[in-house]
């Protein structure tokens, strides 16, 4: 065996065997804070504040080599559909209820009709009009949540009222196989939120 070879097959094992449980902090972006905690159960905490923004995460890590494979443990809905009926009015209306008004706000729909679509974002009163005559499915996204798109597929073509409220399951980050590697100092890859960058996640216990 080469040295090269055999000094790469021991810098694996060495990261294999590293303890994984811990707690990991984002470095390197300003004015966020955000990282995962790693419990000796399997489970994890997700959490990420920027200014006024407060999202968050759990569910369940696996290691397979240096990877740390994280999953929650069940897809949410984020909204939901409160009734769809027939309105006299022209176009689609979709209205987004709920005692948040600042957050009805910042929604923002798409309704698709073949390959036809429209795009609108909420009013004050979280009121959005599409005047496309039909549709047949809604996608329903939140400003501050990128990366959650709900689609609702709209079941009777007669109809041009959509009434969704919002869950309180919203801001909560969901994983699906969302992979980091393990290293001496802490975990490396993507974020959650930003999958075209890699970052570093140093172990709290590193100095």
């Amino acid at each position: 065996m080469s040295s090269l070879l055999l000094s790469t097959t021991i810098m694996e094992a060495q990261t294999a065997t590293l303890p994984a449980t811990g707690t990991y902090y984002l470095e390197g972006v300003m004015e966020t804070a955000s990282g995962f905690k790693l419990n000796a159960d399997n489970s994890f905490e997700f959490f990420f504040f920027y200014g006024a923004l407060d999202r968050s995460g759990e569910g369940h890590w696996k290691q397979d080599g240096d990877a740390i494979i994280f999953n929650s443990n069940k897809q949410q809905e984020d909204y939901t559909l409160l009734q769809s009926k027939t309105q006299p009015a022209k176009g689609i209306t979709i209205q987004i209820s709920g005692s948040n008004p600042q957050a009805n706000q910042l929604v923002q729909a798409i309704v698709k009709s073949g390959a036809k679509e429209e795009m609108a974002k909420a009013d004050r009163e979280g009121r959005m009009h599409f005047n496309m005559p039909a549709a047949d499915s809604i996608v329903v996204l939140f400003e501050w949540c990128p990366d959650k798109r709900s689609v609702f597929a709209v079941k009777n073509a007669a109809h041009n009222f959509f009434e969704f409220s919002i869950k309180p399951s919203l801001l909560d980050v969901v994983f699906s196989n969302f992979t980091l590697q393990l290293t001496e100092e802490g975990l490396e890859g993507a974020h959650p939120l930003n999958t075209t960058k890699s970052f570093h996640y140093k172990r709290a216990d590193k100095n």
